[in-house]
């Protein structure tokens, strides 16, 4: 089984919300969905990042770090190499 940590960016002011999920575009759904309470003020959102875990306890500690991270890095890590949110975009 396959761990993530993801991106979201809210298309309404910009901002960054990270999570951990073990599927990223369902739990997208669930954030765009106003599922979230956190991130149900600033909807639509869009994912912007994903990097796969070994382990849960990897994901967590990785998405710990990540909450953080400033604007500059997050932007940094978009643009990383390691960033997989493609295979999740385009299937």
């Amino acid at each position: 089984m396959a761990f993530y940590v993801y991106i979201i960016q809210s298309q309404m002011d910009g901002s960054y919300y990270k999570g951990f999920s073990e599927h990223p575009l369902l739990r997208l759904i669930q954030h765009n969905n106003k599922e979230c309470q956190y991130t149900s003020h600033k909807t639509p959102w869009a994912l912007v990042y994903v990097e796969e875990m070994e382990s849960k306890r990897d994901a967590l500690i990785r998405e710990k770090n990540l909450k953080k991270a400033t604007h500059a890095r997050i932007e940094a890590l978009i643009k990383h190499p390691k960033n997989i949110v493609q295979h999740f975009i385009n299937g």
